[in-house]
């Protein structure tokens, strides 16, 4: 049986091995913030899956490649994002039409008023971000919402980091214009 410590050491060398147990805690931990990155690219809960579960038969498929098991993270969402591109690149998701994520960032024990406030800030800035282009409306998913590194994001995208640096810059300049016109 694979456990995992509070400093999160994750069992990539086991999985490496062929260890079920060791994918399955791989799989818990990774599913979710995985498929709601893919959804922030794509904007389609289906699709959102599919490429999520291709990411992690994918990631099966190749994790001998992986040469530092503390990266797996970042290689496995590097590994979502191409998967991303190739969807792009065979439709244009640009004119998909846009359903809303179901957001529950807020406690459902706070007042009532300032989860309706705060779920409005969420859909302003979830429609703000859905105005970027792909390459800087990923860039910011990875950044603060995956809470990734510029590092680790020019890893995951395979974009020298100064590029990574001039998405975030530029894309936070026309989310605050987009935000202001609202």
């Amino acid at each position: 049986m694979v456990v995992v410590s509070g400093d999160e050491q994750l069992p990539v060398g086991q999985a490496r091995r062929g260890d079920a147990d060791a994918w399955d805690v791989l799989f818990k931990r990774y599913q979710l913030p995985l498929y709601t990155y893919v959804f922030e690219l794509l904007r389609d809960e289906q699709l959102s899956l599919d490429v999520a579960q291709e990411t992690f038969v994918s990631a099966a498929r190749h994790i001998g490649g992986l040469r530092a098991d503390g990266k797996f993270g970042s290689w496995l969402f590097g590994i979502a994002h191409q998967k991303c591109l190739q969807r792009w690149r065979k439709k244009r998701f640009e004119e998909v039409a846009i359903e809303d994520a179901d957001w529950d960032l807020v406690d459902s024990a706070d007042d009532p008023s300032e989860w309706l406030i705060q779920r409005e800030k969420e859909d302003a800035f979830m429609k703000a971000l859905e105005q970027l282009a792909p390459a800087h409306r990923s860039t910011v998913a990875l950044h603060f919402i995956e809470e990734f590194s510029l590092e680790e994001i020019a890893a995951i995208t395979e974009t020298p980091l100064g590029t990574v640096k001039s998405r975030l810059h530029y894309a936070r300049k026309m989310l605050k214009r987009i935000l202001e016109d609202a």
